[in-house]
Parts: C-alpha cells; structure tokens; sequence
C-alpha cells in the first residue's frame, strides 16, 4: 500500500491517448518501445512503481506532444516478459495528479514534476454514488453496447459495486481523448456517471460522426 506521504514529486510519465487510468483501476499496457521499456526498468527499481498516465494534446505533426494538466499514477503490479523482449503490465491507479512542470534531463522517456493534493481523496478509499439508479444505467448500457456492437459479462455489471462499474466502463468504452479526459478530471464519482450517461446518450442519438447508430 501506498500511503500519501509516499507519494514522489516526480514521476515518469507515459502519454498515451485515449488511454484511461482511473484511481483502484486496472490497466493492462503493451510495452515494447526502447525509451518505455527503459522507463519500465527505472520504475522496477523505485520503491513506489508508479507510472503517470497523461493523455497528449494534438500538436502540429512532428512536434513533441503537449500534456494535459491532469492524469492519474498507477502502481506496477503485474507484467510478464514475451520470448522477443517485450512487456505486458498492468498498472493499478493510486491518485490523480496534476503537472506542474515537465522535467528536463537525460532520461529517453518523460518524467514531470507533479501535484498530488488536488486529488488526495483518491487515496481514501472507494467511493459512493448516493443518486446512482442501476437499473436505469444497465438499461441504457445496455442499449449503448448493442448499438456500438460490444458485448460484456452482463452477470458481472449487475453484481458489481458501483465505483467499479462506473470507473471500469469510462475505462473500457470507445470514447474520444478529449472524452475520456472529461471522465478522467470529474471532481467525484456521481459527475462521472453523470458524464458516461451523456457520452453514451450523445451516441445513441447519432455517434461522434454525426451518422444515426441502429
């Protein structure tokens, strides 16, 4: 367990988009290019292991990608090597952060300087959604997932706790980037929900392209 006063003022930072980390989350990543793999072997030798999930703003082709102001650390927790020398992980989200500053160096990956105590709430625990209605959720889910062809262990929703639920699906759902941002910065577990409903209502109602979905 991590405890707050753990928490490093820098971190290595993976941006990747569309990528969603949320706090007590799961995220299997594919490792396999040379600055990651090397920003891999750094983090095995830290006593925290923690990672920063940041997504990346669109910049002009062949700059270097800005960050967004906020991403979430997840703690390495699993990874098993294939015969070629490349890594799958797993990272289990800690805390929220927020960049302060990009720090400059010689590492081939980039680390920034980051504050926690924005989001030192997600370190305590699991939290509740007192307006959160299951059966209403499941029944638009469940017309969200026919409409964008998924499918889910539907036995596992309707049992599952609904922090659980609600982060794992802003997770796993095909949004945009800049959606899942909005999911990743909602100030507490009832907005999020409130978010996912709109997101996937805005995709009943004719998807990101404009084009009605059947």
């Amino acid at each position: 367990m991590i405890k707050s006063a753990d928490l490093p003022d820098t971190i290595a930072v993976f941006p990747l988009p569309g990528a969603l980390l949320l706090p007590r989350g799961r995220l299997p990543l594919h490792i396999f290019e040379p600055r990651y793999l090397a920003m891999l072997t750094d983090c095995m030798k830290t006593g925290h292991r923690l990672i920063g999930m940041v997504q990346p703003r669109g910049v002009p082709e062949g700059a270097a990608p800005k960050l967004h102001a906020i991403g979430c650390a997840g703690r390495l927790t699993g990874f098993s090597e294939t015969e070629d020398g490349r890594y799958m992980i797993t990272l289990s989200g800690i805390a929220r952060f927020r960049v302060k500053e990009e720090v400059q160096g010689f590492h081939p990956y980039r680390r920034c300087q980051v504050d926690w105590q924005p989001f030192i709430r997600d370190m305590a625990g699991a939290e509740a959604d007192p307006g959160f209605r299951r059966a209403e959720f499941l029944d638009l889910l469940g017309r969200y997932f026919q409409a964008m062809s998924l499918s889910t262990d539907w036995g596992s929703l309707q049992d599952a706790e609904e922090e659980l639920l609600i982060n794992t699906l802003s997770m796993l759902c095909p949004f945009e980037p800049e959606d899942k941002q909005a999911l990743l910065e909602a100030p507490s577990l009832a907005t999020r929900r409130e978010t996912l409903v709109t997101l996937m209502e805005i995709a009943l109602r004719g998807g990101t392209e404009g084009e009605p979905l059947q």
